[in-house]
Protein backbone atom coordinates (compact mmCIF):
# COMPACT_ATOMS: atom_id res chain seq x y z
CA UNK A 1 0.00 0.00 0.00
CA UNK A 2 2.61 2.65 0.96
CA UNK A 3 4.75 2.13 -2.12
CA UNK A 4 2.15 2.68 -4.23
CA UNK A 5 1.05 5.87 -2.68
CA UNK A 6 5.05 6.84 -3.26
CA UNK A 7 4.62 5.68 -6.69
CA UNK A 8 1.33 7.52 -7.47
CA UNK A 9 2.59 10.58 -5.55
CA UNK A 10 6.46 11.25 -5.54
CA UNK A 11 8.08 10.08 -9.02
CA UNK A 12 11.35 11.24 -8.04
CA UNK A 13 14.33 9.20 -7.18
CA UNK A 14 14.96 9.64 -3.54
CA UNK A 15 18.36 10.91 -1.82
CA UNK A 16 18.88 11.36 2.11
CA UNK A 17 21.61 14.44 2.74
CA UNK A 18 22.27 12.25 6.10
CA UNK A 19 24.29 9.15 7.24
CA UNK A 20 21.80 8.77 10.44
CA UNK A 21 20.25 5.14 10.85
CA UNK A 22 17.58 6.45 12.92
CA UNK A 23 17.12 8.39 9.53
CA UNK A 24 16.86 5.61 7.39
CA UNK A 25 15.18 3.23 10.09
CA UNK A 26 12.51 5.56 9.78
CA UNK A 27 12.31 6.46 5.99
CA UNK A 28 12.56 2.97 5.43
CA UNK A 29 9.68 2.28 7.71
CA UNK A 30 6.94 3.81 5.41
CA UNK A 31 8.46 1.96 2.55
CA UNK A 32 10.51 5.02 0.99
CA UNK A 33 12.93 3.54 -1.90
CA UNK A 34 16.00 6.05 -1.48
CA UNK A 35 19.91 6.41 -1.47
CA UNK A 36 22.08 7.59 0.82
CA UNK A 37 24.72 10.40 0.06
CA UNK A 38 26.19 12.02 3.58
CA UNK A 39 26.56 15.45 3.14
CA UNK A 40 29.98 16.56 4.25
CA UNK A 41 28.89 20.92 3.89
CA UNK A 42 30.60 22.68 6.78
CA UNK A 43 27.96 23.50 9.49
CA UNK A 44 28.32 27.32 9.46
CA UNK A 45 25.26 29.11 10.28
CA UNK A 46 24.04 32.91 10.19
CA UNK A 47 21.50 31.98 13.24
CA UNK A 48 22.23 30.72 16.59
CA UNK A 49 18.22 30.59 17.18
CA UNK A 50 17.14 26.66 17.24
CA UNK A 51 14.95 26.09 14.79
CA UNK A 52 16.69 28.79 12.20
CA UNK A 53 19.59 26.98 12.58
CA UNK A 54 17.82 23.52 11.64
CA UNK A 55 16.40 25.08 9.24
CA UNK A 56 19.61 26.84 7.57
CA UNK A 57 21.75 23.30 7.88
CA UNK A 58 19.46 21.57 6.61
CA UNK A 59 19.60 23.61 3.44
CA UNK A 60 23.21 23.64 3.52
CA UNK A 61 23.10 19.68 3.35
CA UNK A 62 20.90 19.60 0.65
CA UNK A 63 22.33 22.01 -1.39
CA UNK A 64 25.83 20.51 -0.89
CA UNK A 65 24.60 17.19 -2.45
CA UNK A 66 22.36 18.93 -5.02
CA UNK A 67 25.75 20.52 -6.22
CA UNK A 68 27.06 17.42 -7.10
CA UNK A 69 24.64 16.21 -9.22
CA UNK A 70 24.78 16.42 -13.02
CA UNK A 71 22.02 17.86 -15.25
CA UNK A 72 20.39 15.17 -16.24
CA UNK A 73 20.39 13.76 -12.50
CA UNK A 74 18.87 16.77 -11.50
CA UNK A 75 15.83 15.82 -13.74
CA UNK A 76 15.12 13.09 -11.23
CA UNK A 77 16.29 13.65 -8.34
CA UNK A 78 14.71 14.84 -4.71
CA UNK A 79 17.06 15.52 -2.19
CA UNK A 80 16.19 15.57 1.48
CA UNK A 81 18.62 17.36 4.21
CA UNK A 82 17.71 17.19 7.65
CA UNK A 83 19.52 18.49 11.06
CA UNK A 84 18.37 17.70 14.65
CA UNK A 85 19.18 19.76 17.88
CA UNK A 86 18.16 19.54 21.54
CA UNK A 87 17.53 22.99 23.16
CA UNK A 88 17.22 24.01 26.75
CA UNK A 89 16.76 26.91 28.12
CA UNK A 90 17.34 28.37 24.55
CA UNK A 91 20.76 27.11 24.93
CA UNK A 92 21.30 24.53 21.75
CA UNK A 93 22.55 21.25 22.82
CA UNK A 94 24.43 19.29 20.16
CA UNK A 95 26.50 15.89 20.14
CA UNK A 96 28.69 14.97 23.70
CA UNK A 97 32.51 14.94 22.55
CA UNK A 98 33.02 13.34 26.01
CA UNK A 99 31.54 11.06 29.19
CA UNK A 100 32.20 14.47 31.07
CA UNK A 101 29.94 16.40 28.68
CA UNK A 102 27.21 13.70 28.08
CA UNK A 103 27.25 13.94 32.02
CA UNK A 104 26.39 17.38 32.35
CA UNK A 105 23.88 17.50 29.52
CA UNK A 106 21.67 14.54 31.02
CA UNK A 107 21.89 16.37 34.46
CA UNK A 108 20.44 19.82 32.76
CA UNK A 109 17.40 17.95 31.25
CA UNK A 110 16.74 15.89 33.79
CA UNK A 111 13.58 16.52 35.89
CA UNK A 112 12.89 19.19 33.40
CA UNK A 113 11.05 20.07 30.05
CA UNK A 114 13.32 20.58 26.64
CA UNK A 115 13.07 20.90 23.11
CA UNK A 116 14.01 18.97 19.91
CA UNK A 117 14.11 20.79 16.31
CA UNK A 118 14.60 19.26 13.67
CA UNK A 119 14.92 20.95 10.41
CA UNK A 120 14.10 19.57 6.95
CA UNK A 121 14.79 20.78 3.08
CA UNK A 122 13.58 19.13 0.04
CA UNK A 123 15.81 20.28 -3.34
CA UNK A 124 13.56 19.14 -6.47
CA UNK A 125 13.06 20.31 -10.23
CA UNK A 126 9.97 19.47 -12.08
CA UNK A 127 9.70 17.19 -16.26
CA UNK A 128 8.44 20.85 -17.17
CA UNK A 129 10.42 23.66 -15.42
CA UNK A 130 14.07 22.85 -14.93
CA UNK A 131 14.94 25.50 -12.05
CA UNK A 132 15.46 24.54 -8.55
CA UNK A 133 12.80 23.99 -6.24
CA UNK A 134 13.27 24.16 -2.74
CA UNK A 135 10.88 23.53 0.62
CA UNK A 136 12.47 23.92 3.70
CA UNK A 137 10.35 23.50 7.23
CA UNK A 138 10.96 22.47 10.77
CA UNK A 139 9.14 20.86 13.39
CA UNK A 140 9.88 20.81 17.42
CA UNK A 141 8.55 18.60 19.93
CA UNK A 142 8.96 19.17 24.04
CA UNK A 143 10.42 16.64 26.12
CA UNK A 144 9.30 15.99 29.49
CA UNK A 145 12.06 13.72 31.47
CA UNK A 146 11.91 12.00 34.78
CA UNK A 147 14.52 12.93 37.39
CA UNK A 148 17.30 11.21 37.42
CA UNK A 149 20.23 10.26 39.76
CA UNK A 150 23.71 10.98 39.22
CA UNK A 151 23.61 7.48 39.50
CA UNK A 152 21.22 6.44 36.37
CA UNK A 153 22.87 8.97 34.71
CA UNK A 154 26.67 7.26 35.24
CA UNK A 155 24.73 3.99 34.00
CA UNK A 156 22.99 5.44 31.27
CA UNK A 157 26.22 6.94 29.80
CA UNK A 158 28.11 3.72 30.32
CA UNK A 159 25.63 2.12 27.53
CA UNK A 160 27.30 4.56 25.16
CA UNK A 161 24.27 5.32 23.62
CA UNK A 162 24.15 9.05 24.42
CA UNK A 163 27.75 9.61 22.35
CA UNK A 164 26.41 9.81 18.65
CA UNK A 165 22.94 11.64 19.93
CA UNK A 166 22.02 15.63 19.81
CA UNK A 167 21.55 16.02 24.26
CA UNK A 168 23.29 13.06 24.84
CA UNK A 169 20.38 10.30 24.99
CA UNK A 170 18.26 8.45 22.12
CA UNK A 171 14.19 8.55 22.90
CA UNK A 172 13.93 5.05 20.98
CA UNK A 173 16.86 3.24 23.34
CA UNK A 174 17.06 2.37 26.85
CA UNK A 175 16.69 6.05 27.86
CA UNK A 176 13.28 5.65 27.27
CA UNK A 177 12.60 4.28 30.83
CA UNK A 178 13.02 8.32 31.82
CA UNK A 179 10.87 9.79 29.43
CA UNK A 180 7.46 11.31 31.41
CA UNK A 181 6.25 12.63 27.96
CA UNK A 182 6.10 14.60 24.65
CA UNK A 183 4.26 17.21 22.86
CA UNK A 184 4.40 17.08 19.42
CA UNK A 185 6.08 14.46 16.62
CA UNK A 186 7.66 11.43 18.46
CA UNK A 187 10.11 10.82 15.30
CA UNK A 188 11.15 14.58 15.18
CA UNK A 189 12.71 13.18 18.66
CA UNK A 190 13.87 10.05 16.70
CA UNK A 191 15.78 12.49 14.20
CA UNK A 192 13.13 13.17 11.33
CA UNK A 193 9.18 14.24 11.58
CA UNK A 194 7.94 11.61 9.05
CA UNK A 195 4.53 11.97 8.58
CA UNK A 196 5.18 16.08 7.87
CA UNK A 197 7.80 15.15 5.86
CA UNK A 198 5.56 12.65 3.65
CA UNK A 199 2.74 15.25 3.02
CA UNK A 200 5.65 17.82 2.07
CA UNK A 201 6.40 15.86 -0.73
CA UNK A 202 3.01 15.24 -1.92
CA UNK A 203 2.83 19.15 -1.80
CA UNK A 204 5.91 19.55 -3.81
CA UNK A 205 4.29 18.08 -7.53
CA UNK A 206 2.26 21.06 -7.09
CA UNK A 207 4.98 23.32 -7.03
Amino acid sequence: MTEYLFRKHIMNKIILASASPRRRELLSQIGLDFEIRPSQAEEVTKTKEPSGMVQELSALKAADIWGQLTEEEKKQVMIIGADTVVACDGEIMGKPHSREEAFEMLTRIQGRTHQVYTGVTLIWQTDTDTSQKQLSFHEETKVSVFPMSEQEIKVYIETGEPMDKAGAYGIQGSFAAFIEGIKGDYNNVVGLPIGRLYQKMKESKNR
